[in-house]
Protein backbone atom coordinates (compact mmCIF):
# COMPACT_ATOMS: atom_id res chain seq x y z
CA UNK A 1 0.00 0.00 0.00
CA UNK A 2 1.40 3.42 -0.96
CA UNK A 3 1.70 6.48 1.28
CA UNK A 4 -1.12 8.16 -0.60
CA UNK A 5 -3.40 5.19 0.05
CA UNK A 6 -3.08 5.93 3.76
CA UNK A 7 -3.83 9.63 3.61
CA UNK A 8 -7.24 11.10 4.47
CA UNK A 9 -9.75 12.41 1.95
CA UNK A 10 -9.66 15.94 0.58
CA UNK A 11 -12.42 18.42 -0.22
CA UNK A 12 -11.37 21.05 -2.76
CA UNK A 13 -13.10 24.42 -2.28
CA UNK A 14 -13.15 26.82 -5.26
CA UNK A 15 -14.94 30.18 -4.91
CA UNK A 16 -15.94 31.51 -8.33
CA UNK A 17 -17.08 34.92 -9.51
CA UNK A 18 -17.03 35.89 -13.21
CA UNK A 19 -14.21 33.48 -14.03
CA UNK A 20 -15.30 32.21 -17.43
CA UNK A 21 -11.84 32.69 -18.93
CA UNK A 22 -9.95 30.74 -16.25
CA UNK A 23 -12.20 28.29 -14.39
CA UNK A 24 -11.94 25.47 -16.97
CA UNK A 25 -8.14 25.35 -16.67
CA UNK A 26 -8.42 25.60 -12.88
CA UNK A 27 -10.63 22.51 -12.80
CA UNK A 28 -8.37 20.75 -15.29
CA UNK A 29 -5.43 21.27 -12.93
CA UNK A 30 -7.41 19.45 -10.23
CA UNK A 31 -8.31 16.62 -12.57
CA UNK A 32 -4.65 16.20 -13.53
CA UNK A 33 -3.43 15.72 -9.97
CA UNK A 34 -1.22 12.67 -9.46
CA UNK A 35 -3.05 12.23 -6.14
CA UNK A 36 -6.49 12.62 -7.72
CA UNK A 37 -7.74 9.44 -6.03
CA UNK A 38 -7.50 11.23 -2.67
CA UNK A 39 -9.94 13.94 -3.77
CA UNK A 40 -13.35 13.18 -2.29
CA UNK A 41 -15.14 16.17 -3.82
CA UNK A 42 -14.58 19.44 -5.67
CA UNK A 43 -16.96 22.16 -4.52
CA UNK A 44 -17.32 25.13 -6.88
CA UNK A 45 -19.17 27.96 -5.16
CA UNK A 46 -20.74 30.17 -7.80
CA UNK A 47 -20.83 33.54 -6.02
CA UNK A 48 -23.52 35.13 -8.17
CA UNK A 49 -21.50 35.20 -11.39
CA UNK A 50 -23.01 37.33 -14.15
CA UNK A 51 -20.88 35.96 -17.01
CA UNK A 52 -20.72 32.43 -18.44
CA UNK A 53 -18.72 30.94 -15.57
CA UNK A 54 -21.48 28.56 -14.52
CA UNK A 55 -21.97 27.31 -18.10
CA UNK A 56 -18.24 26.64 -18.38
CA UNK A 57 -18.30 24.58 -15.18
CA UNK A 58 -21.39 22.68 -16.30
CA UNK A 59 -19.69 21.96 -19.62
CA UNK A 60 -16.65 20.62 -17.78
CA UNK A 61 -18.92 18.43 -15.67
CA UNK A 62 -20.59 16.94 -18.75
CA UNK A 63 -17.23 16.14 -20.34
CA UNK A 64 -15.81 14.66 -17.12
CA UNK A 65 -18.62 12.60 -15.61
CA UNK A 66 -16.34 10.81 -13.12
CA UNK A 67 -14.99 14.09 -11.76
CA UNK A 68 -16.51 14.53 -8.23
CA UNK A 69 -17.84 18.03 -8.89
CA UNK A 70 -20.47 19.74 -6.79
CA UNK A 71 -21.80 23.18 -7.72
CA UNK A 72 -23.18 25.46 -5.00
CA UNK A 73 -24.97 28.58 -6.23
CA UNK A 74 -25.41 31.64 -4.03
CA UNK A 75 -25.99 35.36 -4.22
CA UNK A 76 -22.87 37.45 -4.58
CA UNK A 77 -21.37 38.00 -1.15
CA UNK A 78 -17.63 38.00 -1.71
CA UNK A 79 -14.87 35.43 -1.60
CA UNK A 80 -15.03 34.95 2.18
CA UNK A 81 -18.71 34.00 2.17
CA UNK A 82 -18.11 31.68 -0.80
CA UNK A 83 -15.22 29.90 0.92
CA UNK A 84 -17.21 29.60 4.13
CA UNK A 85 -20.12 27.98 2.31
CA UNK A 86 -17.79 25.53 0.60
CA UNK A 87 -16.06 24.62 3.86
CA UNK A 88 -19.43 24.21 5.57
CA UNK A 89 -20.49 21.62 2.99
CA UNK A 90 -17.11 19.87 2.87
CA UNK A 91 -17.05 16.19 3.84
CA UNK A 92 -13.33 15.45 3.60
CA UNK A 93 -10.94 15.25 6.53
CA UNK A 94 -8.79 17.90 4.85
CA UNK A 95 -9.78 21.04 2.93
CA UNK A 96 -7.75 22.36 0.00
CA UNK A 97 -8.41 25.92 -1.15
CA UNK A 98 -8.09 26.93 -4.81
CA UNK A 99 -8.97 30.25 -6.44
CA UNK A 100 -10.76 30.22 -9.77
CA UNK A 101 -7.93 31.95 -11.66
CA UNK A 102 -5.10 29.80 -10.25
CA UNK A 103 -3.80 26.38 -11.30
CA UNK A 104 -2.16 23.59 -9.29
CA UNK A 105 0.99 21.92 -10.56
CA UNK A 106 0.25 18.26 -11.26
CA UNK A 107 1.88 16.85 -8.10
CA UNK A 108 0.73 19.58 -5.72
CA UNK A 109 -1.46 17.38 -3.56
CA UNK A 110 0.92 14.44 -3.73
CA UNK A 111 3.73 16.56 -2.28
CA UNK A 112 1.54 17.84 0.55
CA UNK A 113 -0.10 14.54 1.37
CA UNK A 114 3.26 12.82 1.76
CA UNK A 115 4.42 15.59 4.09
CA UNK A 116 1.36 15.44 6.35
CA UNK A 117 1.59 11.64 6.44
CA UNK A 118 5.21 11.86 7.59
CA UNK A 119 4.55 14.73 10.05
CA UNK A 120 1.47 13.92 12.09
CA UNK A 121 1.52 17.20 14.04
CA UNK A 122 0.76 19.32 10.95
CA UNK A 123 -2.71 20.91 11.00
CA UNK A 124 -2.21 23.47 8.22
CA UNK A 125 0.21 23.34 5.29
CA UNK A 126 0.96 25.92 2.62
CA UNK A 127 3.62 26.23 -0.05
CA UNK A 128 5.14 28.37 -2.79
CA UNK A 129 3.50 29.87 -5.85
CA UNK A 130 5.18 30.79 -9.14
CA UNK A 131 8.38 29.20 -7.82
CA UNK A 132 8.98 31.98 -5.27
CA UNK A 133 10.77 30.56 -2.25
CA UNK A 134 9.64 31.74 1.19
CA UNK A 135 12.06 33.91 3.14
CA UNK A 136 11.28 36.13 6.14
CA UNK A 137 13.23 39.41 6.24
CA UNK A 138 15.83 37.73 4.06
CA UNK A 139 16.06 34.64 6.27
CA UNK A 140 15.74 31.33 4.42
CA UNK A 141 13.20 29.00 5.98
CA UNK A 142 14.37 25.62 4.68
CA UNK A 143 12.38 22.79 3.10
CA UNK A 144 9.68 22.49 5.77
CA UNK A 145 9.14 25.35 8.17
CA UNK A 146 6.93 25.63 11.25
CA UNK A 147 5.70 29.21 11.38
CA UNK A 148 4.83 31.33 14.41
CA UNK A 149 2.58 34.35 14.87
CA UNK A 150 5.43 36.83 14.39
CA UNK A 151 6.37 35.22 11.07
CA UNK A 152 2.87 35.63 9.72
CA UNK A 153 2.77 39.26 10.83
CA UNK A 154 6.07 40.09 9.13
CA UNK A 155 5.31 38.26 5.89
CA UNK A 156 1.80 37.14 5.07
CA UNK A 157 1.94 33.59 3.76
CA UNK A 158 0.98 31.32 2.19
CA UNK A 159 -1.01 32.19 -0.91
CA UNK A 160 -4.48 30.66 -0.50
CA UNK A 161 -4.40 28.25 -3.44
CA UNK A 162 -1.40 26.47 -1.90
CA UNK A 163 -3.26 25.71 1.34
CA UNK A 164 -4.54 22.44 2.80
CA UNK A 165 -5.76 22.16 6.40
CA UNK A 166 -7.74 19.83 8.62
CA UNK A 167 -11.51 20.23 8.40
CA UNK A 168 -11.69 20.24 12.19
CA UNK A 169 -10.10 23.71 12.16
CA UNK A 170 -13.18 25.09 10.44
CA UNK A 171 -15.45 23.04 12.70
CA UNK A 172 -13.75 24.43 15.81
CA UNK A 173 -13.04 28.10 15.01
CA UNK A 174 -15.31 28.78 12.05
CA UNK A 175 -14.37 30.44 8.79
CA UNK A 176 -13.49 33.78 7.32
CA UNK A 177 -14.83 37.10 8.63
CA UNK A 178 -17.43 37.83 5.94
CA UNK A 179 -17.50 41.52 6.89
CA UNK A 180 -13.81 41.93 6.04
CA UNK A 181 -13.20 42.53 2.34
CA UNK A 182 -9.46 43.21 2.43
CA UNK A 183 -6.60 41.19 3.97
CA UNK A 184 -9.21 38.57 4.91
CA UNK A 185 -6.79 35.71 4.28
CA UNK A 186 -4.36 37.19 6.77
CA UNK A 187 -7.11 37.56 9.36
CA UNK A 188 -8.12 33.90 9.06
CA UNK A 189 -4.58 32.56 8.97
CA UNK A 190 -3.62 34.56 12.05
CA UNK A 191 -6.53 33.00 13.91
CA UNK A 192 -5.39 29.55 12.79
CA UNK A 193 -1.71 29.95 13.66
CA UNK A 194 -2.62 31.11 17.17
CA UNK A 195 -4.19 27.72 17.90
CA UNK A 196 -2.83 25.10 15.50
CA UNK A 197 0.41 23.79 13.98
CA UNK A 198 1.04 25.90 10.88
CA UNK A 199 3.69 24.74 8.40
CA UNK A 200 5.09 25.85 5.05
CA UNK A 201 6.82 23.67 2.46
CA UNK A 202 9.25 25.43 0.14
CA UNK A 203 8.10 23.75 -3.05
CA UNK A 204 6.47 25.17 -6.17
CA UNK A 205 2.79 24.21 -5.97
CA UNK A 206 0.67 26.83 -7.74
CA UNK A 207 0.58 28.99 -10.86
CA UNK A 208 -0.88 32.20 -9.51
CA UNK A 209 -3.43 34.29 -11.42
CA UNK A 210 -2.00 33.66 -14.90
CA UNK A 211 1.21 35.42 -13.89
CA UNK A 212 -0.28 38.74 -12.74
CA UNK A 213 1.43 40.61 -9.89
CA UNK A 214 0.35 39.74 -6.34
CA UNK A 215 -0.77 43.32 -5.69
CA UNK A 216 -1.61 46.53 -7.51
CA UNK A 217 -3.01 44.83 -10.61
CA UNK A 218 -6.66 43.87 -10.37
CA UNK A 219 -9.30 42.67 -7.96
CA UNK A 220 -9.29 43.45 -4.26
CA UNK A 221 -5.50 43.50 -3.96
CA UNK A 222 -5.40 46.44 -6.39
CA UNK A 223 -6.81 48.69 -3.64
CA UNK A 224 -3.60 49.17 -1.69
CA UNK A 225 -5.10 51.63 0.80
CA UNK A 226 -7.86 49.24 1.84
CA UNK A 227 -5.42 46.34 1.97
CA UNK A 228 -3.29 48.39 4.35
CA UNK A 229 -6.32 49.13 6.53
CA UNK A 230 -7.15 45.43 6.59
CA UNK A 231 -3.68 44.43 7.77
CA UNK A 232 -3.83 47.06 10.54
CA UNK A 233 -7.19 45.66 11.65
CA UNK A 234 -5.65 42.19 11.81
CA UNK A 235 -2.77 43.14 14.09
CA UNK A 236 -5.06 45.24 16.28
CA UNK A 237 -7.07 42.11 16.97
CA UNK A 238 -3.88 40.21 17.82
CA UNK A 239 -2.68 42.77 20.36
CA UNK A 240 -6.17 43.00 21.88
CA UNK A 241 -6.09 39.22 22.38
CA UNK A 242 -2.55 39.46 23.82
CA UNK A 243 -1.22 37.25 21.03
CA UNK A 244 1.47 39.84 20.25
CA UNK A 245 3.06 42.47 22.51
CA UNK A 246 2.31 46.18 22.27
CA UNK A 247 5.96 46.78 21.39
CA UNK A 248 5.75 44.37 18.45
CA UNK A 249 2.44 45.92 17.41
CA UNK A 250 4.03 49.40 17.25
CA UNK A 251 6.91 47.99 15.23
CA UNK A 252 4.41 46.45 12.80
CA UNK A 253 2.56 49.74 12.38
CA UNK A 254 5.77 51.36 11.12
CA UNK A 255 6.75 48.27 9.12
CA UNK A 256 3.36 48.07 7.35
CA UNK A 257 3.39 51.80 6.57
CA UNK A 258 6.77 51.50 4.88
CA UNK A 259 5.56 48.42 2.98
CA UNK A 260 2.43 50.31 1.90
CA UNK A 261 4.45 53.19 0.43
CA UNK A 262 6.83 50.74 -1.22
CA UNK A 263 3.93 48.99 -2.94
CA UNK A 264 2.56 52.31 -4.19
CA UNK A 265 5.93 53.12 -5.75
CA UNK A 266 6.24 49.66 -7.33
CA UNK A 267 2.69 49.80 -8.72
CA UNK A 268 3.20 53.24 -10.24
CA UNK A 269 6.51 52.16 -11.73
CA UNK A 270 4.96 49.04 -13.30
CA UNK A 271 2.11 51.07 -14.78
CA UNK A 272 4.58 53.62 -16.15
CA UNK A 273 6.62 50.85 -17.81
CA UNK A 274 3.50 49.53 -19.58
CA UNK A 275 2.86 52.89 -21.27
Amino acid sequence: MSVLDLTPSISVVIPMYNSESSIYDTLLSVKNQTAFSNILEVLVINDGSTDNSLKVVESFQIKNMKFPLKILNKRNGGVSSARNLGMQYSSGEWIALLDSDDKWVSNKLEIQLKIVEENADIDFLGGNYDNEELSILGRKTGKLYKANIKDICIKMFPQSSTVIFKKRIFDEIGGYDENQKYAEDGNYYMNIIAQYNYYHVNEFLVLFGDGKPAFGFSGLSANLKEMHKGTIKNIKELVEKSLITKKFYLFLRVFYLLKYYRRIIITKRNKWRKK
